[in-house]
């Protein structure tokens, strides 16, 4: 089951379509793809840890593009296997986690506003609940996706929507806001998603075919 935010399908894919598609016919491999995607991160979140905010928030939207070329090369190589989607989720939770860390470590050392590894605490949460909260539906409830409530449960802070606003707090220098807007979007995704699940109508949700 595959979903994509407004930010991939409107500027992310567009860019790792084609990528996918170069490298369609090289050695490279999906989870070589998926590796590289991780050390950018590290990478970016090492940049904004060090006060390079701009470079840092510009490689935040690299991650984020790159990280749609290892499904569609998959895809495109007929190499799709149970591992790499695996290894996909778990170093997209990585990921997370580096570039939460360099944004959270800039707002200490240079901005001033109060208490920003509490608020880079709060993000870092959230945003692992929301992609948890994600995978369980589809793991658990595939007739949601059938009953076409997809763009309904989580259309709102997806991944690459939380990416590009990081990266665009990152790019303004303005990582705590950033963090802080992070925080406040994932939770209230978090509560719109159970809300979602324990009120929609039985025709909004039907339930799995046997």
């Amino acid at each position: 089951m595959t979903y994509d935010g407004l930010v991939s399908r409107y500027l992310n894919r567009p860019l790792s379509r084609p990528a996918a598609r170069a490298l369609r016919h090289t050695p490279v491999t999906p989870n070589q793809v998926t590796a590289f995607t991780l050390l950018l991160a590290v990478a970016a979140g090492a940049m904004l840890a060090a006060g390079w905010h701009i470079a840092g928030g510009i490689a935040i939207q690299a991650v984020s593009v790159i990280d749609g070329v290892d499904g569609e090369l998959a895809r495109l190589k007929n190499a799709a296997t149970r591992f790499g989607a695996v290894f996909d989720a778990v170093t997209d939770r990585y990921a997370d986690a580096a570039l939460i860390a360099g944004m959270t470590i800039y707002a200490v050392r240079f901005e001033t506003w109060p208490r920003p590894e509490f608020v880079g605490m709060l993000a870092l949460g959230a945003s692992l609940i929301v992609s948890y909260s994600r995978a369980r539906i589809e793991a658990d409830l595939p007739h949601v996706a059938r009953g076409g409530s997809l763009d309904r449960i989580f259309g709102l802070a997806s991944r690459d929507v939380r990416s590009l606003l990081l990266a665009i707090g990152a790019v303004l220098g303005q990582c705590y806001l950033a963090l802080a807007l992070v925080a406040a979007l994932a939770g209230l995704t978090i509560a719109w998603r159970l809300a979602y699940l324990r009120f929609a109508p039985a025709a909004s949700v039907p339930p799995p075919q046997g």
